[in-house]
């Protein structure tokens, strides 16, 4: 299944991160090579600069922006969740990123106030996306429901460093608990039928490599994406969540050979030794669909 944003892309590989109290980072992050961008109205903006920082990013959608946009908005159970929605609801936003998701019900409620405003404003109904953001022991129990609760749900969102607080896990110990939440979430993704879901944020911008090897084990677990906090790393997630110049050209020879194997009244061929069916070519159609890097 190829899913696209409501700007018409493919989902985004890299999602980078701004400070929605910020205009200079905003246009930074707007110029970047990130695949989308995630203005911040939660963590990254004091509760002083919030009603500043809605403004800015209410002016920015009045247009079309260059790049797809979502809006982390703050939580249902804080204050600000209600200003915030009605600051931000435009036809020129792909969507909300909701943190904290638990359960199905997060999910509804975030509907149904996205409705309300999607009336009032003549925005079609449902453009609106919702990625929730899994990031406590609640919301990994609950994923499955959160998932399925609604269409609007475009694409589930890991967060580790909250998680981690939420545990007491160690951030550091990638191959544990974490590496058992990051499962979790992309079962309960592909059950519901939704993309891959989008890794969580890499907090130590200063090392590449290491961002490499965590961004890898998410794709090796069917995660199509990576958020981003810094520009330094969006072409290393880019790079490592899109095909291979050697995928795609396997890819292709897969594509080839079991069409000439069907046109032959067959439904199985070899390619480089290894059987071929219909769920392999289904793989190989994706990875031809996917950006390159």
């Amino acid at each position: 299944m190829t899913v696209t944003t409501a700007s018409g892309g493919h989902m985004p590989r890299s999602m980078l991160f701004a400070p929605a109290s910020s205009e200079r980072k905003l246009d930074k992050a707007f110029a970047s090579a990130a695949d989308a961008v995630i203005v911040d109205l939660e963590d990254a903006v004091a509760i002083t600069e919030k009603p500043q920082a809605r403004a800015i990013i209410a002016a920015r959608l009045a247009q079309p922006l260059p790049r797809p946009v979502y809006v982390r908005v703050n939580g249902l159970a804080t204050p600000y969740c209600w200003e915030d929605l009605q600051a931000v609801a435009s036809p020129h936003l792909d969507g909300i990123v909701l943190p904290k998701a638990e359960q199905a019900s997060d999910i509804l409620t975030a509907d149904w106030l996205l409705q309300q405003l999607e009336r009032q404003r003549g925005i079609a109904p449902g453009q609106i996306g919702v990625i929730p953001i899994i990031e406590t022991a609640k919301g990994i129990a609950g994923v499955a429901a959160v998932a399925a609760a609604s269409p609007r749900v475009r694409q589930i969102a890991f967060g580790v460093v909250d998680l981690a607080a939420d545990m007491g896990l160690d951030l550091a110990d990638e191959d544990g608990a974490i590496q058992a939440a990051r499962f979790a979430i992309a079962v309960a993704s592909r059950a519901a039928g939704l993309p891959g879901p989008l890794d969580t944020a890499f907090v130590d911008i200063g090392d590449l490599e290491r961002l490499r090897l965590s961004a890898s084990r998410a794709r090796a677990m069917g995660y199509t994406g990576k958020s981003c906090i810094h520009p330094a790393q969006i072409e290393v997630v880019n790079t490592v969540f899109s095909p291979t110049p050697a995928e795609r050209e396997r890819a292709q020879r897969i594509i080839d050979a079991f069409a000439d194997a069907e046109a032959n009244g067959r439904a199985a061929v070899a390619v480089d030794g290894v059987m071929i069916d219909y769920p392999v070519v289904a793989w190989a159609r994706r990875i031809l669909t996917q950006p390159a890097a």
